[in-house]
């Protein structure tokens, strides 16, 4: 697995996502990415191991992506050091690709560190992508519309999730391990077999979660929602319980972003929705 220096010494990983990793059938009808810039992509979790983002259902047949491992996930270790100072490794993974200015896709709570490179660095991001958002941090958590989405849905699993997903906060990893599976089905718009078996993918520490929030600027929020940012697209779900749909749209509204809505959707597009989600990014690679 191929990694680089940051600027304070620390040893992060990466992949490159290409169309080799494309499904069968999907890369050889797939020439638009040959010879292209890769994109930056920012993993959610925060600090997930990159695993559940599987082949981003071939997304890389477009436009090779750079997956960035961040400090916390398992390949690259260690501890985050906040999302918002953690932004200056996306800059130096840039650096060693030799690339000056970049696309920037993200998921969940990777959208914080890929908006802290826009905001922090905004001669060096070019467009940004950002999959299913957390927003009420941005927008106000009274616009949080997950428990009418899952009454909708009317499913005693649903229920529990979205119990433990309003509850207090794990107290050790034991918990956060068991409090994970509860949760699952709240990650979904369905829960078949597929999502079951997504759901499980990626190794995951509270301690590294716990990190990515750590040393954040109290003025951060007003400071995404004054900046002048590069043309953003907003991808939702309309049935993500983890971080609602209302909340998103509001999101997208005051990052002044274009919204592109997945119905019958939940938190993991290319999971639930590839055909959609290639859809829906696509023509966003392919610009780049």
């Amino acid at each position: 697995m191929p990694d680089f220096i940051a600027r304070d010494g620390r040893t992060i990983a990466y992949h490159l996502m290409t169309e080799s990793d494309a499904p069968q059938g999907t890369a050889a009808q797939a020439t638009a990415s040959q010879g292209a810039e890769p994109a930056l992509f920012v993993p959610g979790g925060a600090c997930r191991g990159v695993a559940y983002l599987e082949d981003l259902a071939g997304a890389a047949s477009v436009r090779p992506l750079a997956v960035l491992h961040p400090r916390g996930e398992p390949s690259t270790g260690g501890r985050s050091r906040g999302w918002w100072t953690d932004a200056d490794d996306l800059i130096d993974l840039a650096d060693a690709l030799g690339l000056e200015r970049v696309d920037v896709v993200a998921h969940s709570a990777g959208t914080r560190l890929a908006l802290a490179t826009a905001v922090r660095y905004p001669d060096r991001v070019r467009r940004l992508t950002l999959i299913t958002p957390p927003a009420t941090w941005l927008v106000g958590a009274e616009a949080y519309d997950g428990l009418e989405i899952a009454r909708r849905r009317d499913d005693p699993e649903v229920d529990a999730a979205m119990a433990s997903l309003l509850g207090p906060d794990p107290v050790d990893q034991a918990d956060f391990d068991r409090r994970r599976l509860l949760e699952g089905p709240a990650g979904y718009a369905r829960w078949t077999d597929r999502e079951r078996a997504h759901a499980l993918v990626g190794e995951w520490e509270l301690a590294a979660d716990l990190a990515w929030f750590h040393d954040i600027p109290e003025d951060a929020a007003d400071r995404m929602g004054a900046a002048a940012l590069p043309p953003t697209t907003v991808i939702a779900g309309d049935g993500d319980l983890l971080v609602g749909f209302a909340p998103v749209v509001a999101y997208a509204e005051r990052l002044g972003a274009d919204l592109r809505v997945l119905e019958g959707c939940g938190h993991y597009p290319w999971a639930e929705r590839p055909d959609a989600f290639r859809a829906a990014i696509d023509d966003l690679l392919a610009a780049g």
